[in-house]
């Protein structure tokens, strides 16, 4: 299909032209992208769809936010399965809320709205001296995500009103204080045990299979002993740093930037001031509010008296633990740094001024300016590099979306080679042998990327060994490559494999030798305790395991404490067998009244939580939400078995 396309440009581009039209005419131009770029639906709430497109563009959105919030952030964590299963979910979540919020007619007030959008601390870093709001700024904010300042409001109001389905549970969650304790003395509580390993490494030594039998077995189990398909291939990667290099900045931009903006390169001036706090918590009553103001304004007058004795006034009276004992002093500080009214205050005085007493949301504040620092203007050559990059990076962006485009045609239109592309648009074509489906162990970069792999082991660039179309592998980063060699997976010969098949024969009848010794010991332990020969005995808990096996510990825990001593078997698959002996509980020491106070109010957000959870399950059944796509299953870490002694 894709030679007669080639072949027939012309025939095809006349039919495509003849096609398409009309279906703009019927469904308009956002409603025929939006048809082409939905894709399978991945969940349902209700008559809602979700689909593979709006999951992946959430999962977008979600990376980008992280790899800007934790720059050191492995990407590959961010690719995984998991990963994106979880955005599903929460996509899930989002939806349901959103339709009980219609439901239940819940709504956000223009009052409640105003509110929130004042107390948003990003939005009031938005805000100008006079404190009033910076509304170009606010336009850039809500730009950034792709809305006006309407559709940013109208998001945030409908955030609101989503919340409330969950506050009826999350604000009203209690525990009570027996309940509590009972539980989490339990979940302390320790158990004095003693274990026996039968270890299946110990049993190895006692297994001597025949080469027939391990002949047979790699007959049976011929899907162990596959070699994975493998291929040599070449790629090539466009990115803003490919790109940077084909930019050139004239010497006139520079010294024109420079000029526009020597200034803000410079830095900001910065101030150093000490204070006096007296703490006043803004939901504090009126009544302690008007006794901190009270004590504040007797400490002004007492610093207004003596200017000098600020920093010994600090240290005896101020409640800011912080800087009390350095006099009050809080290091130089630039603006943005502080809350809008001490900032403000800060910035208007001149040097050794002290300032009235400023209220903000911690209490009251009396400060003293101590020095200003003002940022020398510094030269072109100083900032000339940087300013450089600066313009290279910002017309790197304005550019790659074009040359994305040349990169994508260009994959394409001659796509048995990846040549004429590299050369047209000056990249690197690397090559790399014995790729896999998956990353390989010390992988790094595309070679991680799960979307571009299976692109490279897709049929026709296996079969007929074409480019592969461009493939977003990182934000601004489009990948493409061909096979040049493939190796189809197979069964490896069993020469060559022998050591293997012994392995895994010799591993699985030691187990299976291991398990019953450690069940024969266990029936004779059971009935004659005295010769039991254990390991010398642990306390063990939830929360100190003593570093034994997770299957052991959860099976010490279990077994019944009615009659002890009690002895348990416990099952390690792979790993053998162990038994256990629990001689006696230990009961949790009583903890400190501050403990217990601490770990009632947690014990009550976990009980809130499963109550929320519960509550959130009872919506998705009457919303009737579906997920379409499997979770991922989870990979066991094996944990080494405490040996006997």
């Amino acid at each position: 299909m894709f030679d007669f396309v080639r072949k027939h440009t012309r025939i095809m581009m006349a039919m495509l032209f003849l096609l398409i039209i009309p279906a703009f005419v019927l469904v308009g131009i956002d409603g025929y992208s939006n048809l082409g770029e939905k894709g399978a639906t991945v969940a349902r709430v209700g008559s809602h769809d979700i689909t593979q497109g709006e999951w992946d563009a959430a999962h977008k959105s979600e990376s980008d936010r992280l790899r800007a919030s934790m720059p050191n952030l492995d990407v590959k964590l961010l690719d995984s399965p998991e990963a994106r299963y979880a955005t599903l979910e929460r996509l899930v979540h989002e939806r349901v809320l959103a339709q009980a919020a219609d439901k239940f007619n819940l709504m956000t007030s223009d009052a409640r709205l105003a509110r929130d959008l004042q107390e948003n601390p990003t939005i009031a870093s938005l805000r100008l001296p006079d404190g009033k709001l910076d509304m170009e700024r606010y336009r850039q904010l809500a730009a950034s995500q792709g809305l006006t300042p309407e559709g940013f409001e109208a998001r945030v109001r409908h955030d609101l009103s989503v919340r409330q389905v969950e506050a009826g549970v999350t604000s009203t969650g209690f525990s009570a204080a027996g309940v509590a304790d009972l539980s989490i003395s339990a979940f302390f509580e320790k158990r004095e045990v003693q274990i026996a390993s039968f270890a299946t490494a110990d049993f190895a030594s006692k297994i001597s299979p025949t080469e027939t039998e391990l002949e047979t077995f790699y007959k049976a189990n011929q899907a162990l002993f596959q070699s994975p398909e493998q291929a040599s291939i070449e790629y090539v990667v466009l990115d803003l740093d490919s790109v940077k290099k084909s930019i050139s900045i004239s010497e006139s931009d520079l010294k024109s930037y420079y000029d526009q903006n020597a200034a803000r390169l410079s830095g900001n001036e910065e101030r150093r001031a000490s204070h006096i706090l007296i703490n006043a918590a803004k939901d504090a009553t009126a009544a302690d509010r008007q006794k901190a103001r009270a004590r504040a304004d007797e400490l002004l007058q007492a610093v207004r008296k003596s200017p000098n004795s600020f920093a010994d006034v600090a240290k005896k009276n101020s409640q800011d633990t912080g800087s009390a004992a350095n006099g009050g002093d809080l290091d130089f500080f630039a603006r943005g740094a502080m809350v809008k009214p001490f900032e403000d205050a800060a910035f208007a005085l001149k040097k050794g001024d002290v300032s009235e007493v400023v209220e903000s949301d911690f209490g009251f504040h009396i400060i003293q300016l101590t020095d200003i620092k003002t940022p020398t203007q510094r030269s072109f050559e100083e900032l000339r590099a940087g300013i450089e990059a600066d313009l290279k990076i910002q017309q790197a962006q304005r550019k790659f979306a074009e040359t994305a485009e040349a990169f994508t045609n260009g994959v394409y239109e001659q796509s048995d080679s990846l040549k004429p592309v590299a050369d047209k648009l000056k990249l690197e074509v690397k090559t790399v042998a014995n790729v896999m489906r998956k990353p390989a162990p010390g992988a790094t970069g595309v070679l991680t990327n799960a979307k571009f792999l299976a692109a490279i082991f897709g049929s026709d660039a296996v079969e007929k060994k074409r480019n592969t179309e461009a493939v977003e592998t990182a934000p601004n980063q489009l990948t493409a490559g061909r096979i040049t060699q493939y190796t189809p997976a197979r069964t490896m010969p069993f020469a060559d494999v022998r050591s293997v098949v012994r392995e895994r024969v010799v591993a699985a009848r030691a187990a299976g030798l291991a398990k019953k010794e450690g069940m024969e010991k266990l029936t004779l332990w059971k009935a004659a305790p005295a010769s039991a020969t254990l390991s010398t005995a642990l306390l063990v808990s939830r929360d100190q395991s003593q570093n034994i096996a997770p299957q052991v510990l959860a099976a010490a825990l279990r077994a019944d404490a009615s009659a002890l001593p009690v002895f348990v078997g416990v099952d390690l698959g792979a790993q053998g067998y162990a038994v256990v002996r629990v001689n006696k509980i230990v009961p949790r020491l009583a903890p400190a009244e501050a403990t217990v106070k601490q770990e009632r109010a947690q014990y009550a957000q976990w009980w809130t939580g499963a109550e929320n959870q519960a509550y959130y399950g009872l919506l998705k059944e009457r919303f009737k939400a579906q997920t379409m796509v499997a979770q991922p299953a989870l990979t066991a870490t094996d944990v080494p078995l405490t040996s006997a002694k």
